[in-house]
């Protein structure tokens, strides 16, 4: 909504402007010549009033069209040479025997009125112009001063009135011609702009106000002699001739300032433009860092920048980690030369370059192809990259002149590596971030598989209840639970845990359930299931890795429960208000491959009773550790079991999990826990 207010103010100040234009243009052709006081006095106000509509549309005009500095200067020097032209053909007609008259039938006073128009117009960009540089590169509001002297320009345009009705008056407009010329003065020396150029728009500058300076102090003169252009200036109006004249003055020594300070900038331009361009670099790393992931990418920009910043005649950039030295980006240089020089370098100034190493007018001797070759250079200089002081790679830059780099240089240097250093560290922590992402897509998979694996709901039985839950310590873990159907009275279940935690042991644990849910259709016996599933399993698992199981049938019709452990946590058999651990012998399976493993098995039968409750678990739940690294150990758990025995299992493992959380919560997981409970209900 802001915009549009801005433009229709500046399209009313047009407006406003374009009426009292018109109305003035009818007035002077009605009136060309002012015969009287109030004549005068109207036209002068009708003047003043437009001229200053005309400038404030001016300015906003140069403000909202955005134009080069050097292209208002160059539109200033079009329109005074004009005028210089204009001036000089009047002067030179009224030298050529041509005196101007008064006598003027109507097409000449309107060609006459149009012409004043023509230079009030010019005169009025000339001077918004001026305003635009005099406000440019500004750190304070000086518009006090620019200010002031537009009211003495106007005071100085007022007090030709006063003469018209007594020449003594005249000492009145001298004053304000004078003040006028000293604010001039001041205001000319508002020209800290210059010093942002860059050294080819100064010398195009100097060129430019040396012929501004001639054209404005011609015009100047011009308007101070009896020409056709001062006699109907005079005529159009008394005032303008004499700001004209004093705009004129302005430009003259405006222009003249403008010479001198540019001058004077030129020894220290080139200075000035690379520190800019060092600056503007800098800004662009900055944003490249932020935008731009690619470490090559923002390498070869480092190169090219040091080089152009630095005016050397090559750069290249190197990257280090785990003592390997790989070449990342060239400028101006071969690859097999950088790779050999950085060798070289870094073989007999590696333990010097803690900070920028600049070496002068020192040979390097480089094998290449089993030929030495010697490399001359005026200056060399190595900047490491380093990120919380630690090196992960040097930028190179070499100068073959005859100048060596200076402490300017070696800070730009020095500048450019650390950005190099932050690139190359985004870069890692963005490969390390899309490898995470990477894995952690891999990880929901495996754990959507693993969630699938299990069984998605527990046996239903009017004679039993059963509840079972798994937490993994990771993403995906090695724990296993399941249940399979042998009959319609008898139930096989198993609990396994894999050694180990993450990827590795899920897929142990996948490979785990594809045999014992093969075993449990082929095998009635759970020792002959286990027997059969170490000698699968020894084939397949590596001498680090084993599985802890237990296997079980249960007889749903008189309760019996046939088990057998390959060196899984004991079985809890709550019993008459008593936990009786159950552990029967066997060794986890794949840690033999013989007859250790038969002769170590033994398979256990019980018979329950109603309420009895058996409780399957991994060692997660009992190697728990707190703050003080105390395990939650058994005594605990039989404490619970004990209390909550008359409650459903679904809610006997809501308490075991809550207890077990108050107790480790100091400490997190690093075990996968799985626990199923089984209570029977049937009073046998």
């Amino acid at each position: 909504m802001q915009l549009p207010l801005i433009y229709l103010r500046k399209n009313t100040k047009l407006e406003y402007a374009i009426v009292i234009s018109v109305i003035l243009l009818i007035f002077k052709i009605i009136y060309p010549v002012a015969d009287s006081f109030i004549t005068l006095f109207v036209s002068e106000l009708l003047i003043l009033c437009g001229a200053y509509l005309w400038f404030l549309y001016l300015i906003e005009f140069l403000i909202v069209n955005k134009t080069n500095t050097l292209a208002l200067i160059l539109n200033t020097g079009i329109l005074t040479a004009i005028l210089f032209f204009i001036i000089a053909i009047s002067s030179a007609y009224v030298e050529a025997g041509n005196p101007p008259t008064g006598d003027q039938d109507f097409i000449s006073t309107v060609f006459s009125v149009l012409i004043s128009f023509a230079f009030v117009g010019a005169f009025l960009y000339i001077l918004a112009v001026f305003r635009e540089l005099f406000f440019l590169r500004q750190k304070r509001d000086p518009k006090t001063y620019f200010n002031t002297m537009l009211f003495f320009l106007g005071f100085a345009f007022i007090s030709n009135l006063f003469v018209y009705l007594d020449v003594t008056f005249d000492y009145l407009r001298n004053s304000f011609y004078v003040v006028s010329i000293v604010l001039i003065s001041i205001n000319s020396l508002r020209v800290a702009w210059i010093a942002f150029l860059q050294k080819k728009q100064k010398l195009y500058l100097l060129a430019i106000s040396i012929v501004l300076t001639i054209l404005f102090g011609f015009n100047f003169a011009f308007t101070l002699e009896e020409t056709i252009i001062r006699e109907l200036m005079t005529n159009f109006s008394p005032g303008i001739h004499t700001v004209l004249n004093l705009v004129m003055l302005y430009g003259t020594i405006y222009f003249g300032v403008i010479f001198f300070t540019t001058l004077f900038h030129l020894p220290t331009a080139e200075a000035f433009d690379r520190k800019a361009e060092e600056v503007s670099s800098l800004m662009d790393l900055s944003k490249l860092i932020t935008q731009v992931f690619d470490f090559k990418e923002l390498a070869d920009t480092v190169t090219t920048i040091t080089s152009n910043v630095c005016n050397s005649d090559s750069a290249w950039l190197v990257s280090q980690e785990a003592e390997k030295i790989e070449l990342r980006s060239v400028n101006n240089i071969g690859y097999v030369e950088a790779d050999r020089l950085t060798n070289a370098l870094l073989l007999e100034y590696a333990y010097d370059i803690k900070d920028v190493l600049i070496l002068n007018h020192q040979p390097i001797k480089v094998k290449i192809n089993s030929d030495m070759r010697t490399f001359n250079y005026a200056s060399l200089a190595i900047a490491p990259l380093k990120v919380h002081d630690e090196i992960n790679g040097y930028l190179f830059v070499t100068r073959k002149q005859d100048f060596v780099f200076d402490d300017d240089d070696r800070k730009a240097i020095e500048a450019f590596a650390d950005y190099a250093a932050v690139a190359l560290e985004n870069a890692k922590l963005l490969e390390k971030s899309l490898e995470k992402e990477r894995m952690e897509k891999e990880l929901d998979v495996a754990r959507e598989i693993q969630y699938k694996i299990l069984p998605l709901d527990t046996p239903k039985h009017e004679k039993i209840k059963v509840s079972a839950l798994f937490i993994p310590a990771f993403e995906v873990g090695g724990d296993y639970y399941d249940f399979f159907k042998i009959s319609e009275n008898k139930i096989g279940f198993v609990i396994a845990d894999v050694s180990g935690k993450g990827i590795s042991a899920s897929f142990v644990m996948a490979e785990v359930k594809g045999i014992f849910e093969t075993l449990s259709r082929l095998i009635t016996s759970p020792k002959e299931v286990l027997i059969k599933a170490n000698e699968i399993l020894r084939e397949s698992l590596d001498k680090k890795t084993f599985v802890t199981a237990i296997y079980g049938i249960l007889d749903l019709q008189n309760g019996v429960v046939t088990f057998a452990r390959a060196g899984h946590s004991p079985v809890m058999y709550v019993n008459n208000d008593k936990v009786i651990q159950l552990s029967p012998k066997g060794i986890g399976l794949g840690l033999d491959d013989g007859d250790k493993f038969n002769r170590n098995i033994e398979e256990l039968e019980i018979k329950l009773k109603n309420d009895d409750i058996l409780a399957f678990y991994t060692d997660g739940i009992n190697e728990a550790h707190n703050g003080e690294l105390e395990e939650f150990g058994y005594d605990r758990f039989e404490k619970l079991l004990l209390k909550n025995a008359e409650l459903d299992p679904d809610i006997i493992s809501n308490e075991i999990m809550r207890e077990l959380t108050i107790f480790s919560k100091d400490r997190s997981q690093h075990d996968d826990i799985t626990l199923v409970i089984l209570k029977w209900c049937f009073n046998n």
